[in-house]
């Protein structure tokens, strides 16, 4: 990978890796720390990365320092342990995107990143599973418990329409 290769990257994937990390995060400054890292990490990597590669790595390396971070401010709850009311809408609204939103935030980090990777940014499920290092049966296993999460928090279109 050259200089002007890198460049590029920057240019070409900078926004959607802060997009990403700042869904996952909700905290701007984080989210450009996390994706400052990532490109940090890439040009101490520079000669090191294949430059058709380098999407997959900034993701790879975004994903980890998030994960990193989520750890260290402990914001990290388990459903298992949340009570099922703070979890769930029943009131009428209309603005699908702001409870979506509200529902996307109430998922464990896991399920989170790879719903996001998966529905906000395209991934398919293999190159999900070489971002998160999880299994690509284990990614869809998540990708399915997350979306049955937003769907029985968002309930039906007609409570919400």
């Amino acid at each position: 990978m050259t200089v002007k290769d890198y460049n590029e990257a920057v240019n070409q994937y900078s926004d959607s890796l802060y997009r990403f990390i700042l869904k996952n995060i909700q905290n701007e400054d984080k989210a450009r720390d996390v994706v400052q890292d990532a490109f940090e990490r890439l040009w101490v990597n520079i000669k090191k990365v294949d430059g058709l590669k380098v999407k997959s790595y900034l993701f790879t390396t975004a994903y980890h320092a998030m994960i990193d971070q989520i750890r260290k401010d402990k914001r990290e709850t388990s459903m298992e342990s949340a009570d099922p009311a703070s979890y769930s809408h029943s009131e009428q609204y209309s603005d699908l995107q702001e409870i979506l939103h509200k529902a996307v935030e109430k998922l464990p980090a896991d399920q989170k990143a790879v719903v996001l990777l998966r529905d906000y940014e395209g991934y398919s499920y293999k190159e999900i599973a070489n971002i998160t290092e999880l299994s690509e049966s284990q990614v869809k296993v998540y990708i399915y418990r997350a979306r049955v999460f937003l769907k029985d928090y968002i309930g039906s279109m007609e409570r919400v329409v």
